[in-house]
């Protein structure tokens, strides 16, 4: 059995999990792929790969809902993936020739997306925070950032760099896949 963390360590601590975020995680997987069969069992990897993967979850990095949903996020991907790649594997099976899986809906990825970098923005510094939020999310110039804190403009670049690299890194720890 894998190492274990708070929420997943045991079998009832999982079926915790699976009825506290199970239903919610499956319908965004019926939104996402237009298939009930294929949701419940793109639910069931995520309730899986998030057993095998107890150890990595850190609960003061993101919440448990927040680390299932990015797992459900990249199981989601995976299965369209899947069906893109062997198409000839439906024919098979007797079902409808075309894919179960859609395009993930822009506005429903951007919605998690957004979930997710709030989550991990939260994680770093707030100097860095700022800069990454007042440069690259709302596009402003970094020499009129700069002016607005009061710091260099070479110090905003700096803080830019590093805060997107602490980004990256939370982004990492939550399980969530580029």
């Amino acid at each position: 059995m894998p190492s274990t963390a708070p929420g997943l360590g045991s079998e009832a601590e999982l079926r915790a999990a699976y009825d506290a975020h199970g239903p919610e995680l499956y319908r965004y997987a019926v939104r996402q792929l237009r298939d009930e069969g294929t949701a419940q069992e793109v639910v069931q990897e995520v309730f899986l790969r998030a057993w095998r993967r107890a150890g990595s979850f850190d609960p003061s990095v993101a919440s448990l809902r927040v680390w299932l949903f990015a797992i459900a996020r990249n199981a989601v991907v995976d299965e369209v993936r899947r069906v893109a790649v062997r198409p000839w594997r439906r024919t098979l099976t007797g079902e409808p020739p075309e894919p179960p899986g859609r395009a993930v809906d822009a506005t429903e990825q951007a919605v998690l997306d957004g979930w997710l970098v709030e989550e991990a923005l939260r994680r770093i510094r707030p100097e860095h925070r700022e800069a990454v939020v007042q440069t690259h999310l709302l596009g402003r110039p970094h020499a009129e950032v700069a002016a607005e804190l009061g710091v260099p403009v070479g110090t905003l670049r700096s803080r830019v760099f590093y805060g997107l690299k602490a980004l990256r890194l939370a982004m990492d720890e939550m399980g969530v896949e580029p």
